[in-house]
């Protein structure tokens, strides 16, 4: 079945169904170790996990590891140019899960990306990035310990599909001359606009199914977390990208209160229906009046939509939501994307779940690791309806390779994702509970221990390692 994989003699295969993992108790999993510090940073997440579970389970679960290559070190095992073998995206085919280190990103041409083509080839469409502080950890703001955020990432759409043309292409030029001369001109709303002939173009596509397929997975985890925590905030710059980055507010929201109907409410309806509980006799036109500022300055037609709104949400949902049932539900409500990152920092605590879309998720989920500690210590998943893969989010640090000093927090929390996902959640705890253990009494690897106040002596990554598993408890 593969050309040069030897796979383990021991173990069941992972399967599928419904979008949700059936996971034995001897699962094979496919590993790639990485690029650079992958080296380093790999056997010191392959030894805490495996501890983690043999302390959770006592013998009776038990990862059978599944060596794969990509990245450079593909190209060693397979030839030049290599970077993702047929046998690798065979593997993760068939066994389901995966979990990876950092890989180099291919110089020249073909493959962009080998991080975003695993996630097109299995479409892993959504990217899940939690950020989380752990006591201890060196962070440049006052109160790191406020943030505590799951982002979820549209993963396949976007400027990220790569179509594009660069300038003086002559597919580009011929698409540019087709806007410039019969598509713009024939819309009335783009008025004058004429895109440069010297222009480099992309498309940005933003579906319906995708956006509301990555919607979904966020509400899902939302209902999973404690009544304080499920919120789920849809992140956009709908107000000049009105028909992608708008539509996908409009299709979440569509989502929410369609599919969801029942563990959902929408901010706006939490204020309609808040109104109301605070004063049963109040008129349409009162409460609209306090949920549309500037209600008075508006047109007749634009009052009489508003009262509609009014109207539609106290008969419809009044029975299910109302009299503080709606508490208890799941808040949907949305921001624009520079705002965001302004509030995940001045108002961190307010957040929870954040639904966005590829670009502004990619940012999103740098800017908040920043806070709790950097890339260091951040996990992150790429998950789809049949597949999941799991990965370090920094990149390979070539310079730190082969030195045994690189922080393995990124790839060993992505591994406490992944036992999440399988279900094995008494492993997963017994690591973050290590590490933050080993942590909080300054057992960490160089990246933390020169930031520390005082400064600390730094411990070998296989050190950090060590230090976590002596932390089981």
């Amino acid at each position: 079945m593969f050309d040069k994989l030897t796979v383990p003699t021991t173990g069941t295969k992972v399967t599928f169904k419904d979008g949700k993992p059936i996971v034995p108790d001897d699962p094979i999993i496919p590993f790639i170790r990485g690029d650079g510090t992958g080296v380093d940073i790999w056997p010191a997440t392959e030894k805490v996990i495996d501890a983690a579970v043999a302390k959770a389970y006592e013998g009776k679960r038990k990862i059978n590891w599944f060596k794969v290559y990509a990245g450079d070190e593909a190209c060693e095992q397979y030839g030049t140019f290599q970077y993702l073998p047929q046998d690798t995206l065979k593997a993760i085919e068939e066994y389901k899960i995966a979990i990876k280190g950092p890989l180099t990103t291919p110089v020249g041409g073909g493959i962009r990306s080998l991080n975003v083509a695993l996630r097109q080839i299995f479409n892993l469409y959504a990217c899940v990035r939690p950020s989380r502080y752990y006591p201890g950890t060196p962070s440049p703001h006052k109160n790191p310990e406020k943030l505590d955020v799951i982002i979820y990432r549209e993963n396949t759409e976007d400027i990220y599909l790569g179509i594009e043309w660069r300038k003086d292409d002559p597919i580009g030029a011929k698409l540019i001359n087709l806007l410039n001369t019969e598509l713009i001109p024939a819309t009335a709303e783009h008025g004058d606009k004429q895109i440069p002939l010297d222009a480099g173009i992309g498309i940005k596509p933003i579906s319906k199914t995708g956006s509301q397929r990555l919607v979904r997975k966020a509400i899902e985890n939302a209902l999973r977390l404690p009544k304080e925590k499920q919120q789920v905030t849809l992140v956009h710059k709908g107000n000049i990208m009105k028909y992608t980055e708008g539509a996908f507010r409009d299709w979440g929201y569509e989502l929410a209160t369609t599919e969801f109907r029942e563990q959902c409410v929408t901010e706006k309806e939490s204020w309609i229906i808040s109104n109301k509980e605070a004063d049963p006799d109040i008129s349409l036109e009162a409460n609209a009046r306090k949920i549309s500022p500037g209600y008075d300055a508006l047109t007749p037609e634009k009052q009489k939509q508003i009262c509609q709104e009014v109207a539609s949400v106290i008969d419809e949902i009044w029975a299910t939501h109302g009299d503080g049932k709606w508490q208890d539900k799941v808040m949907v409500n949305d921001r624009i994307a520079d705002s965001i990152f302004q509030q995940i920092q001045t108002r961190p605590d307010e957040y929870s779940i954040l639904a966005t879309m590829n670009l502004n998720g990619d940012y999103l989920s740098d800017a908040a690791a920043a806070i709790v500690g950097g890339l260091g210590m951040s996990p992150g998943a790429n998950i789809g309806d049949n597949c999941a893969i799991f990965e370090a989010t920094h990149g390979t640090a070539p310079k730190h390779a082969g030195l045994d000093r690189i922080n393995p927090g990124s790839v060993m929390l992505s591994g406490v994702m992944m036992l999440n996902f399988m279900g094995w959640q008494e492993a997963a705890t017994l690591i973050q509970q290590g590490l933050a253990s080993a942590i909080a009494d300054s057992k960490v690897t160089y990246d933390l221990a020169r930031l520390m106040e005082p400064a600390v002596e730094p411990l070998k990554c296989s050190e950090f390692a060590d230090a976590i598993v002596s932390y089981f408890a």
